[in-house]
């Protein structure tokens, strides 16, 4: 078995819809304590560290990301990027699975990883001793420099890849999530939805070429927090890129363009419940309105039961038990989403609601008393944020892989607190625009009721 099964059930999940991003900050980072000391250097290899000292533990997390998301599959291949990166450790140099794996266990050595629309990362925890150190960062650069790719192994996790995806688009959450993520990113990269055809086409030949176009030294960053000194950081940076192939120049993703106007898609399914989403492109990572956004969105729906979303919705006409709202920033625009279940027969009044109460927080902004609120609540989460080495290395190398400023945890509870209604009313007006939203509702087909059943009928209509 995989070392980064974690990270082809996300792949697995991507096939069927998109997921959140790796590094997404849907509601933001807020006891303030003081922000990690991150210093930045580019290695002799070309890659990108980051590094943060804490001795309190004898441990070192380590990632490595790459520009080697499912954004830069190849054209009717989705899920190259995917199974390159699931498939890493299922051998390596001269190791195969099984002794890759009966290695890392005599290292106490853990293995992880992710995928994203964005990235592909690498990460380890180790004991900071030298032995286990050393021998688990050579470990680490065997398997992200010399995979083997079997055949053998490829088809194995196909097969598994594709029994997934047969079993998710039974599912109409997963239908929703894919139909919405199409239409929001119509013709971009962010908007292709792997199918059976994909991934019956990807061969052994398309990973070892995409491994060598995008895990390339000059396109790594590299995180290092834990128990070692700036000079021995500098050490492990060159040996994990050392010998990493010389790579390509990555292609830099299109800003997505909105809607032209304003879609309604409507998914068959005999569910008793029916799953909506309503959204659009959003934010990018260095988004100039990021701020205002943040803390809109945390008052508008992504606030729990504190949002105006949940008070309307479920507090007020019990039409849902969740709802929520979110950014997910990216390299480029990533979507602004709202989602609720709902039953079938509601589901036309549930719509409704969540339609009004985005135009009047969109021409009205938030109320003081809700301003206040918010963002207390994100600056008072902040310490909980940094309170573990596995936490600081998600944020650190978020900051590094997207060329944030070393400073931007530091910045962040001040640049919260100086959010004002304006700010965020200002940003909501130009940035969400109801009339190019996109809505999928899937599902709801086993609780109709003539009364106030569904409006909305065929595959797709205009609003």
């Amino acid at each position: 078995m995989s070392l980064f099964t974690a990270s082809l059930t996300a792949f697995s999940r991507h096939l069927c819809a998109s997921a959140l991003a790796s590094f997404a900050l849907v509601s933001g980072i807020g006891a303030v304590q003081a922000a990690p000391r991150i210093e930045q250097w580019t290695a002799p290899t070309g890659a990108k560290v980051h590094f943060v000292a804490s001795h309190e533990l004898p441990m070192l997390d380590i990632q490595i990301d790459f520009a080697a998301g499912s954004a830069f599959d190849p054209a009717n291949k989705s899920g190259v990027a995917g199974f390159t990166h699931a498939l890493l450790d299922a051998g390596a140099g001269d190791l195969d699975e099984q002794a890759i794996s009966e290695r890392a266990a005599d290292l106490g050595l853990i293995f992880g990883g992710s995928t994203s629309e964005d990235n592909a990362s690498l990460s380890l925890r180790t004991l900071s001793a030298a032995r286990e150190r050393d021998e688990s960062v050579a470990l680490a650069a065997t398997v992200l420099a010399h995979p083997r790719f079997p055949a053998e192994v490829l088809e194995r996790e196909r097969v598994r890849a594709l029994a997934n995806l047969r079993e998710a688009l039974t599912k109409p959450a997963v239908l929703a999530a894919r139909a919405f993520n199409a239409a929001i990113y119509a013709g971009h990269p962010y908007g292709v939805n792997g199918d059976e055809k994909n991934l019956l086409a990807i061969t052994r030949e398309d990973l070892i070429a995409f491994h060598a176009r995008h895990y390339g030294a000059r396109n790594a960053s590299v995180t290092i927090v834990g128990d070692i000194d700036r000079a021995g950081a500098e050490k492990i940076a060159i040996a994990l890129t050392q010998n990493l192939p010389a790579g390509g120049e990555v292609a830099s993703l299109p800003v997505p363009s909105l809607p032209k106007d304003g879609q309604i898609t409507r998914i068959a399914n005999p569910s008793a419940q029916a799953h909506i989403l309503v959204g659009q492109p959003g934010m990018s990572r260095l988004d100039p309105d990021y701020f205002p956004l943040l803390v809109g969105n945390h008052i508008l729906g992504g606030g729990g039961f504190t949002s105006r979303l949940m008070n309307e919705v479920r507090e007020k006409r019990g039409l849902a038990y969740d709802i929520h709202s979110y950014f997910e920033p990216r390299r480029v625009p990533g979507p602004f989403r709202i989602g609720l279940q709902t039953k079938g027969s509601q589901s036309t009044l549930a719509l409704d609601v969540v339609r009004a109460t985005l135009a009047t927080f969109i021409a009205e902004g938030p109320t003081e008393k809700e301003l206040r609120a918010a963002r207390d609540n994100i600056v008072n989460g902040f310490g909980l944020r940094l309170d573990s080495n596995a936490k600081i290395l998600g944020y650190v190398s978020m900051i590094g892989f997207y060329g944030l400023p070393p400073d931007w945890l530091e910045h962040y509870p001040r640049a919260v607190g100086a959010v004002s209604r304006e700010a965020v009313r200002d940003a909501f007006a130009r940035r969400v625009h109801p009339d190019r939203l996109v809505i999928v509702l899937a599902g709801g087909d086993g609780d109709k009721d003539e009364g106030t059943g569904n409006a909305v009928t065929g595959a797709a209509t205009k609003p």
